[in-house]
């Protein structure tokens, strides 16, 4: 197989130039329902298929169809989520009982559990999205914490249609205004930088809290004279 042909799952632009919507919609349902995804580009893959959508045909690169590919990424988006719901709520506790690896850590729960402690049910569901690795691993926790389906399902359906269409939506937008096949080395770094932004800020808090925390544990645990 030739250079030009490569599939990189970790590349957005080689997923799309390969193997297009199909290779789109398989990315985005693993990243969002299934552990061995959280990984993989979802945001940057859906920002540039988005601008893609708003090249012209006759250039160089790939081209899309807007209308397909929104329809396509949301329904992946939602099938997706279901299914990690589905999952989580059929294996329930003993999905997560399981040593650290490769492809599992048990901070990635723990950061999933606090966006659902702190929010609540619906609006956790639907934030959860727009958080890389929190929204692989809310929606089975989400199952194995009996969040009731009805109540899933709708908030996936909100969630799904927000951020699938909306990152979409916004790599068009910018690929009407430049010539995206001459940026795409820059613009998915951004991509990269500005998804990493919500877990860098989960984890700083994190650390603020343990940090804060521990002083006065020590002063509880001492016996006082």
């Amino acid at each position: 197989m030739s250079s030009d042909v490569a599939l990189n799952i970790l590349d957005p632009s080689s997923i799309v130039s390969s193997v297009g919507l199909l290779g789109l919609m398989v990315v985005i349902f693993a990243e969002t329902g299934l552990f061995v995804g959280f990984f993989l580009p979802g945001d940057s893959l859906l920002f540039l298929a988005g601008a893609f959508c708003a090249g012209d045909a006759a250039a160089a690169g790939p081209h899309l169809h807007l209308p397909t590919v929104l329809l396509g990424a949301c329904a992946a988006a939602v099938a997706g989520a279901q299914t990690g719901y589905l999952i989580g709520r059929r294996a329930g506790p003993r999905l997560f009982d399981r040593p650290n690896s490769r492809l599992f850590r048990q901070e990635y729960v723990e950061q999933a559990r606090g966006v659902l402690d702190r929010y609540g049910f619906g609006k956790a569901v639907v934030l959860a999205r727009f958080v890389p690795v929190v929204r692989t691993f809310l929606n089975p926790l989400a199952g194995v914490v009996r969040m009731p389906a009805r109540v899933f399902t709708t908030f996936n359906l909100i969630g799904g249609l927000l951020w699938a269409a909306g990152v979409t939506l916004l790599g068009y937008a910018l690929g009407r205004t430049i010539p995206i096949e001459h940026y795409m080395i820059p613009v998915s770094l951004a991509i990269v930088l500005l998804s990493a932004i919500p877990v860098l800020r989960e984890y700083l808090a994190h650390r603020r809290a343990r940090t804060g925390r521990a002083p006065g544990e020590a002063a509880s645990s001492s016996p006082e004279r």
